[in-house]
């Protein structure tokens, strides 16, 4: 789940949108500036109007290349050849970047509780987010041929979000990847 943190450098606006991204991760959506979203993309302050008129904007950007990323993992867990191994390896992808997770927060969860304090149109638009890994899981659960599916997704997400607050707040690596063991245990047991 690297993917969800780091970006190459690429273009001006893919620069942004990458450095945007990291810092409000690490230190949250309001106090964000875009000069220093400028800066850490090395990019003069004002070229990042050019780009993005708002904040909201750029906002905006990092969802889409967050759901981008979203689509990216999901893909490749859908590669395993079960259901269950799918799950396993969403999983996985969570326990691999444990330290983050301990320094910063998930990169999805920070991102959409940040956003869900507003009452606009763009906590909406994050919603689509955790949505994704929501209905996927529930699928793969549906061909696991459980009933309870949607519930069992709300879990499984549920537990991978509590876990990276846990992880966070109590600045403990090895407390999520513990428990992304344990979560594939219990996927397996589901099986």
């Amino acid at each position: 789940m690297t993917d969800l943190v780091g970006a190459e450098r690429g273009g001006k606006r893919e620069r942004l949108v990458a450095s945007a991204a990291d810092l409000m991760h690490r230190h949250g959506v309001p106090v964000t500036t875009l000069a220093q979203v400028a800066q850490a993309a090395d990019v003069p302050p004002g070229n990042v109007y050019y780009y993005f008129k708002t904040k909201d904007d750029l906002v905006r950007a990092v969802i889409q290349a967050r759901t981008e990323q979203i689509h990216g993992l999901i893909s490749a867990a859908d590669k395993r050849r079960t259901p269950a191994a799918a799950l396993k390896a969403l999983l996985r992808s969570w326990a691999d970047m444990r330290e983050i997770v301990a320094s910063h927060g998930c990169p999805i969860g920070t991102l959409c509780a940040d956003l869900g304090r507003r009452h606009d149109d763009i906590a909406t638009e994050a919603t689509v987010l955790l949505r994704l890994l929501l209905d996927w899981s529930a699928a793969k659960f549906r061909l696991m041929g459980r009933r309870d599916a949607d519930d069992l997704a709300v879990a499984l997400v549920g537990g991978v979000e509590g876990a990276a607050l846990l992880s966070h707040s109590l600045h403990d690596a090895e407390l999520m990847h513990t428990h992304m063991r344990a979560m594939q245990r219990w996927v397996d047991s589901l099986a």
